[in-house]
C-alpha cells in the first residue's frame, strides 16, 4: 500500500509563477541582447554565477547585483532584476492546488532561492506567511538550494521529516539533493502534470473551483 506524504514543499519562481525562461528571453529581446545572453552571462560565466550565488545568500543586495550584472552584460542596471522578470505572472492552478492541499490537512511550505527584495520584490502580492505553513527564503538564512541545510530548515518549520514530504522545483538540479534526503520529488515542467503527480503522492484531490485561482490572476509584481 502506498504511503501518502503529509507535507508539500514548493519552490516559488517557476512553480507558483509562470516559467522563468520565457520571461528571460522576452527581456533579452526588449533589451536588444542576443538570445541566451542573459543565461550565459549569469549562469555559465563564473563571475555571473558568483554574483547570483551571493545574491541568493543575502551577501549581495539586489541593487548591488543589478549594478554588477549590468556591467557584466553591458546594459543599464536600474531595476535590472525587475526588468528581467517583468513578464512573470502567478500560476493560478498550482496556487489553488497548494491551497487545496492545506485544506485537506497537508502542511505546505515555500522554499525559495531569493533574488533580493528591493527595489523589485518577486513575492509582492502573495501573502506567503498567511497562505503557507512555512516560508524559507535563502537570503534570510544565508544558505541556498541545493545545500542540505536549507532543506533541513524548511522541514524543521513544517515539523516533518523528508520522508513525509514532497518537494517541487522547476530547476532539476535541486531535485537530486532533496531526493537524497528522503523527499519525493516532482520536476515542475507543466502545471497540470505537476498537480496530477501531487494528487498521487499526497492522496488528495487538488483541483476544483474555489475562488483561489480567480483571486491570484489579479496579482501584479512590484517593479
Amino acid at each position: 500500500m502506498t504511503q501518502h506524504r503529509k507535507g508539500l514543499v514548493l519552490d516559488f519562481g517557476g512553480v507558483l509563477t509562470t516559467p522563468l525562461l520565457p520571461a528571460a528571453l522576452a527581456f533579452e529581446k526588449r533589451e536588444g541582447l542576443a538570445e541566451g545572453a542573459l543565461l550565459t552571462g549569469m549562469y555559465l560565466n563564473p563571475e555571473g554565477v558568483r554574483l547570483t550565488g551571493e545574491l541568493e545568500r543575502g551577501a549581495l543586495s539586489q541593487i548591488q547585483w543589478n549594478e554588477a550584472a549590468g556591467r557584466l552584460m553591458g546594459i543599464e542596471p536600474d531595476n535590472l532584476m525587475g526588468r528581467i522578470f517583468a513578464d512573470l505572472r502567478p500560476e493560478p492552478s498550482v496556487i489553488a492546488a497548494a491551497a487545496a492541499a492545506r485544506r485537506a490537512g497537508v502542511r505546505v511550505g515555500i522554499l525559495s532561492n531569493t533574488v533580493g527584495l528591493a527595489p523589485w520584490n518577486l513575492y509582492s502580492g502573495h501573502d506567503l506567511d498567511g497562505s503557507y505553513d512555512a516560508v524559507v527564503l535563502s537570503e534570510v538564512h544565508g544558505t541556498r538550494k541545493p545545500e542540505p541545510e536549507i532543506f533541513h530548515l524548511v522541514l524543521r518549520e513544517l515539523g516533518l521529516t523528508a520522508e513525509e514530504c514532497v518537494f517541487v522545483d522547476d530547476t532539476e538540479q535541486y531535485l537530486r539533493p532533496a531526493a537524497d534526503l528522503g523527499f519525493a520529488t516532482v520536476h515542475a515542467v507543466d502545471p497540470a502534470r505537476t498537480i496530477a503527480a501531487l494528487e498521487t503522492l499526497l492522496g488528495v484531490p487538488l483541483t476544483g473551483t474555489d475562488g483561489d485561482a480567480e483571486r491570484v490572476t489579479r496579482w501584479e509584481p512590484v517593479e
